[in-house]
C-alpha cells in the first residue's frame, strides 16, 4: 500500500473525530500500512495542521471533565491515548480547577441518593394479575 492511500485512509478516520498521533498510527498499522508510509501521513498531517496533539488533548480533555472526571482520570486517559506528558499536563491545567468542576457536578446531578422511581398505587394490582 502506498503512502497516498494511508493518507486518505487516515484523513477517513480524522473525519469523525480528533484523534491523536499513537492512536491515528495504530488505526493504520491496523489497516496493513508500512511504517514508512504511516510516518508520511502523519507527518503530512502534522504539517498542514489536520493532526494537532495539544488540540486533541483539550478537546478530549475538555469533553472528560465536562462528565465528571478528575484530573488524574484525565491525565491516564490522556497518558493511554499516547498523548506527551507536558502536552496532556497542559491540557489539564487549562480546564477549571477540578474542585469547580466537581461541585458543578454535585449541583447538576443533585446531592443525594437517586431514589427509585415509585410505582403508582393504581398500577400495583395490575402488575400482580399479570404474574
Amino acid at each position: 500500500m502506498a503512502e497516498s492511500d494511508a493518507l486518505e485512509t487516515a484523513l477517513g478516520a480524522l473525519r469523525y473525530r480528533d484523534l491523536s498521533e499513537h492512536e491515528l498510527e495504530q488505526k493504520l498499522a491496523a489497516r496493513g500500512f508500512a511504517e514508512s508510509d504511516r510516518a508520511q501521513a502523519v507527518a503530512t498531517l502534522r504539517r498542514t495542521g489536520l493532526l494537532d496533539e495539544g488540540r486533541f488533548a483539550e478537546g478530549r480533555a475538555a469533553s472528560l471533565a465536562s462528565r465528571g472526571a478528575g484530573d488524574a482520570l484525565i491525565r491516564d486517559a490522556l497518558r493511554r491515548a499516547g498523548v506527551p506528558p507536558e502536552v496532556a499536563e497542559e491540557a489539564v491545567v487549562a480546564l477549571e480547577p477540578e474542585m469547580q468542576r466537581a461541585l458543578a457536578v454535585v449541583e447538576r446531578r443533585g446531592s443525594g441518593p437517586k431514589t427509585s422511581r415509585t410505582r403508582s398505587p393504581r398500577s400495583l394490582p395490575a402488575r400482580a394479575a399479570r404474574s
